[in-house]
């Protein structure tokens, strides 16, 4: 591998690849060029972070060079997977936005490549990967401070800014549906927090309840997950009310044989500014936590992946087994 680690960008539909490409090159990797179709929603903003970064004509000028290690996804959700495989098959590493496909196909066509190259197939997920509140929760349970977590409840609400959204946000067979896109999220941290290595999608469902006008939306989802060792319950939706001083009131409970903790996310509503809350309860303490300056080990650790063949950042069938429950919840929703 080069030194430092040198990145490619594929795509730039969606804003997480603002937070992707800043962070990566936060822990000291360079960025070389990046490529994406026509000029999206997303092109100002990413221009305005990364302004010398140069712009190539074609995803082959990005996948196929040789002096990049790791190629960044964040195009359209449906087109993800082939540029993955592309990637893989050309000696590249990979992380992708959520989700990192789009039906069970693609992912098996991802596994293959896998296996067949040894390349990582990596997802950043946000909700998990960019929360410092996240990482200090992890640190929690590790420590046994709320013994084992049997349930988790992950709630993802977002803010739908209806004027924004290209046309592929509602098309399902491009965006995915709401499972497999925005619920990904919750189904990393429930299988991360109980230590699961597989469950069952008990019970899925999707709506369209408020916005008519685009009846390709989903902009409601649920689900129940089941292990071997805990039980899940995910919400998300497109219902953030404007008043909100951000995206999305996201929270994650996690319920332990021994104390709960909480996390607001993004905000506290009525409670303490800003965001990163932790709310710890066991049978000595009960307190809330500051979390802004817990740090986000994900990007050091893929970096050191890429460079070691490792496995640190998250575990290769880790990633695989989130896609097949955001996928499988999604048919049976769709199924119902």
């Amino acid at each position: 591998m080069s030194n430092p680690l040198r990145i490619g960008i594929v795509g730039i539909d969606h804003r997480h690849i603002y937070g992707m490409a800043a962070k990566m090159k936060k822990v000291g990797a360079e960025l070389v060029c990046w490529w994406t179709e026509g000029e999206p929603e997303t092109l100002a903003g990413f221009v305005k972070r990364f302004p010398d970064l140069p712009r190539v004509a074609r995803a082959s000028d990005v996948i196929e060079r040789d002096d990049i290690d790791l190629i960044l996804l964040s195009g359209i959700p449906s087109k993800r997977a082939a540029f993955a495989v592309a990637a893989m098959q050309a000696g590249k590493d990979v992380m992708s936005d959520k989700p990192g496909c789009t039906s069970q196909a693609q992912l098996e066509q991802i596994k293959a490549c896998v296996g067949q190259t040894g390349r990582i197939w990596s997802i950043d997920f946000s909700e998990r990967f960019e929360v410092p509140a996240v990482t200090r929760a992890a640190e929690l349970v590790a420590e046994g401070a709320i013994g084992q977590v049997i349930q988790t409840i992950g709630i993802g609400p977002h803010r739908l800014n209806l004027n924004t959204r290209p046309d592929w946000f509602y098309e399902p067979e491009k965006f995915g549906g709401i499972l497999t896109d925005i619920a990904s999220h919750q189904i990393d941290q429930f299988l991360f927090f109980t230590g699961s290595t597989d469950a069952e999608v008990t019970y899925a469902s999707t709506g369209n309840y408020g916005n008519p006008q685009t009846p390709g939306l989903q902009d409601f989802g649920q689900i129940v997950l089941k292990s071997d060792r805990a039980e899940g319950y995910i919400r998300v939706d497109w219902f953030t009310p404007d008043a909100l001083p951000t995206w999305g009131d996201g929270r994650l409970m996690l319920l332990g044989t021994k104390g709960t903790i909480e996390l607001r996310k993004y905000v506290d509503v009525g409670g303490a500014p800003g965001g990163d809350h932790l709310f710890l309860v066991n049978d000595t303490r009960a307190e809330r936590m500051d979390c802004k300056d817990a740090g986000l080990p994900y990007f050091a650790r893929l970096a050191a992946d890429v460079a070691d063949r490792t496995e640190t950042a998250m575990a290769q069938e880790h990633v695989f087994k989130t896609m097949e429950l955001s996928l499988k919840a999604q048919v049976m929703a769709d199924s119902a």
